[in-house]
């Protein structure tokens, strides 16, 4: 069964597709929950919520393990934001980002030498990671996880300033686990894949290969995961620090944190449950959430309503319109920087499948979910750096 959060929001068919096939599984509990930034993913579809009892699908947690947006409340205001080319300069100075020489030495988006509040946490990281590596030797990355902690990667990752309603100026970030949590990801979507092929299981799609729970896989795969989601949650607290440094540290009023790739043991119907979110935020009751639009639109801060029927979840973005190669063939430049002309950012061709036209409607997407989630911030971007 497939219940879906999507009125006045578009849902292509192959997400369909995969919607139904992820439903089909034998072990889902109750229904898969679907928010209204729905769209068709690898693996399994973003902006799905996928409760199981019994077993765990790798890949309906996906590549970016832990990924999520966090958000800091400042007590700067607009008026008082220094120069912003300048400062847009400075972070992109600060945080490593992006992505060459394929992530080997020289790469621009790792630490050559990691700073001292890198080397603290990774401290704290470590011993649990070397235990992992060694008990399975292929979750070990080309160079340690350290050279990526506090780094923002590529893609639709971002660092952003925001302005709410108020005239406070918001930092938010979106990042993940990077390349040690691919690695785990990759090896076990294949582990999944060969076992569920050595015990001949019928799969709608082989990409729902699971692991079943009282197997070593399972508890190996969960393990390692949320190893993954801590190390995601320390990289956005890292980077956070180092905005808000630049900033000169003014006065923090709210943080909010918000992972929207993972798996977690919550109690729903009575039942405890293993849930999934693949591009899905958790909106219990009273849960702060960040729901950010495309990099020209809006962004909303959100306290959830704990709707049991979304197994307590809600969107985790605008969700996108269009492939990424669509949009470049699609979208003129002409028009992208239309839409981000207010935005300080970098304005060149790399970043035409990031361009807004390529996302919904950020409104449309927060108004499907009114029994989900009630709006407390608006936010206005004034400065974006992606990946």
């Amino acid at each position: 069964m497939i219940k879906l959060w999507t009125e006045g929001v578009p849902v292509e068919d192959g997400a369909m597709q995969q919607l139904e096939q992820v439903a089909s599984l034998p072990f889902i509990f109750g229904h898969v929950a679907v928010m209204p930034d729905v769209h068709y993913g690898l693996g399994a579809t973003i902006g799905s919520v996928i409760p199981t009892k019994g077993a765990v699908v790798p890949a309906a947690v996906g590549v970016d393990i832990g990924c999520g947006i966090a958000g800091w409340r400042t007590g700067l205001r607009a008026e008082n934001l220094p120069h912003l080319p300048e400062l847009r300069n400075r972070i992109e100075r600060a945080i490593p980002h992006g992505r060459t020489n394929n992530g080997g030495p020289g790469d621009r988006g790792a630490w050559e030498h990691p700073p001292a509040s890198v080397r603290a946490n990774w401290h704290n990281l470590f011993p649990e990671y070397e235990l992992l590596v060694e008990a399975t030797p292929a979750l070990e990355t080309r160079r340690s996880p350290i050279y990526q902690l506090g780094t923002l990667g590529t893609g639709n990752h971002f660092i952003e300033l925001a302005v709410d309603q108020d005239d406070h100026v918001w930092i938010l970030l979106h990042s993940g686990s990077r390349g040690a949590g691919a690695a785990i990801a990759n090896h076990y979507v294949a582990e999944a894949k060969r076992l569920c092929a050595a015990w001949h299981v019928n799969l709608p799609n082989p990409d729902l290969a699971f692991f079943p729970e009282g197997s070593d896989e399972f508890d190996a795969y969960l393990e390692a995961t949320i190893w993954a989601q801590g190390y995601a949650a320390i990289n956005r607290e890292l980077m956070l620090q180092a905005v808000w440094d630049l900033l000169d540290r003014p006065i923090i009023l709210e943080k909010v944190e918000t992972p929207h790739n993972f798996v977690a043991r919550e109690n729903h119907k009575g039942q405890n449950v293993l849930v999934t979110r693949k591009g899905s935020s958790r909106a219990r009751k009273g849960d702060r959430i960040v729901i950010p639009g495309s990099m020209g639109a809006k962004s909303y801060i959100v306290t959830g309503k704990g709707n049991p029927e979304s197994f307590n979840s809600c969107s985790h973005g605008a969700g996108r319109a269009m492939s990424r190669t669509a949009a470049r063939k699609s979208i003129s430049m002409e028009d992208h920087l239309a839409n981000i002309s207010h935005v300080e950012c970098r304005k060149t061709e790399d970043l035409l499948d990031e361009s807004p036209a390529a996302y919904k409607d950020i409104d449309a997407v927060i108004a499907a979910q009114s029994d989900l989630i009630e709006v407390t911030h608006t936010l206005r971007q004034v400065l974006n750096v992606k990946g």
